[in-house]
Formats: C-alpha cells, sequence, structure tokens
C-alpha cells in the first residue's frame, strides 16, 4: 500500500526571524513511518522542518515542510495523489498564526526583524488553516485517520472531540492522547469503536495491523472492527 503520513510540529513566522510553534517532536510520525515501511508498504512522510527527533531509518520517502499552507501545497502536489491508500495525520500543527503586531502607540510593526528595543507588543492571532479539513478531498479513497491530544476534560471528553472530528472531516478513525485522555492512546472508529494502546510501539503494530485488514475502496466496507484482530484481543476498551 501507498501510505502517507504527516509528522512533526509546524510553525508561523512572527517575523522572518522569530516564530510560533509547538512542543511536538515529531517522534510519533518517525516511529509510524518506520513501522509501515518495515512492514513492506510505500511509505511518503511529511517531515516538519522543526522536527527534532531523528529521521526515519527504514526506506521512506521524506518531504520537509515548515507551515500548515506548505503542508497543504506539498499534498496537494504529491504525484500520483489518487494511489494514496492510508493518510495518517500525526502531525502537530499550529492552530493560530499571526495576523498583526503592534506597539503601544498601535503602530504596526515590519514583519522583518521586530526590534528588541521596541518595549511592549501586541500580537494578534488569526486562524491557521485545518489541514484536517481538506484531507478527505485530497485523497478521497483512502483511509484517513486523525489525532486528537487535549489537556484539560476526561477521557469521556476526548472521546466525544474524536468522534466529532471523523464526522466533521469525514475521517475513518482519531487516535486519542494527551493528559485528559491519560496514560497510552485510545483509537476510535467511525463505528465509534475504541480501544486502549498503553505506549507508541504498540500504537504502531495496531495501526500497522488494523489498516492492513481494512479495505481501502470508498465503495467498499469500512468497518474492520478494532477487536476482531486476534493479535490485540488482550487490549481492553478504554471505555
Amino acid at each position: 500500500m501507498r501510505i502517507v503520513i504527516t509528522s512533526g510540529p509546524s510553525y508561523e513566522p512572527i517575523d522572518q526571524v522569530r516564530r510560533l510553534t509547538n512542543s511536538s517532536t515529531g517522534e510519533l510520525g518517525t516511529l509510524l513511518a518506520e513501522a509501515f515501511a518495515e512492514a513492506g508498504h510505500s511509505v511518503v512522510c511529511f517531515r516538519a522542518v522543526a522536527s527534532t527527533f531523528a529521521a526515519p531509518l527504514w526506506p521512506v520517502e521524506v518531504v520537509p515542510y515548515a507551515t500548515n499552507s506548505d503542508l497543504v501545497e506539498g499534498l496537494t502536489r504529491l504525484p500520483m495523489r489518487e494511489d494514496v491508500n492510508v493518510v495518517l495525520h500525526a502531525a502537530a500543527l499550529c492552530d493560530f498564526k499571526v495576523k498583526e503586531i503592534v506597539n503601544d502607540e498601535g503602530v504596526v510593526l515590519p514583519a522583518s526583524k521586530l526590534p528588541s528595543r521596541s518595549g511592549k507588543l501586541h500580537l494578534t492571532l488569526e486562524p491557521a488553516p485545518k489541514v484536517i479539513t481538506s484531507l478527505r478531498r485530497m485523497f478521497p479513497a483512502a483511509i484517513i485517520v486523525g489525532w486528537k491530544f487535549e489537556l484539560d476534560g476526561t477521557p469521556a471528553d476526548v472521546l466525544a472531540k474524536g468522534k466529532r472530528q471523523i464526522d466533521e472531516c469525514l475521517t475513518d478513525a482519531c487516535v486519542l492522547n494527551g493528559k485528559a485522555y491519560g496514560a497510552g492512546f485510545g483509537v476510535i472508529s467511525r463505528a465509534a469503536e475504541s480501544i486502549h494502546l498503553p505506549d507508541k510501539p504498540a500504537l504502531c503494530r495496531f495501526l500497522v495491523d488494523w489498516i492492513e485488514r481494512t479495505p481501502t475502496l470508498t465503495s467498499s466496507p469500512r468497518e474492520q472492527s478494532f477487536h476482531a484482530l486476534s493479535s490485540f484481543t488482550s487490549l481492553s476498551p478504554f471505555i
């Protein structure tokens, strides 16, 4: 199968030398790329230039990107995009970008390099492009898996947000993690099945196994049961 994986943290420029980003290292995207490549699949990894984790060791086509818009452009220009079977959207992308920067006097400052003696600055942020909302249009026949990382709330709250992401973005599954979820990872399917995985290696093994057993054409049944996978029957649902 042909697999596309997005990995690492995007950034949005504040000026030409400063940027907004997050604490993602790109580790999980790399582990996923290696797991699918080791299983014999053709893997394209869109890897953020801000990633601090090592690049994939297995034969993987690595495509660098910086901002959310860069990633959308790279995905749009991907050769033979119609042949992609699976998209794993594991990248931690910026939710906001800088719209305007002004000083205390209300003067808009240039976006080249903000003087360090400018005093207090006021940044106006606006929403950055949500890449996941455009994936189904770009990859209409692919299995698409999104991510939902949450710090506040309960596991049930994260589950509800993951289900909403699936419904709104027309994806096939969502990986859940973060402080609100708790240790490990959850995976929820379009059929609202859910399963808990204790760590990143277990998550990678599960996704490879599940995706290999799930039809990839939109005209075929796409509800391969999580709990029908014999190698994961010892793992209990997280709800």
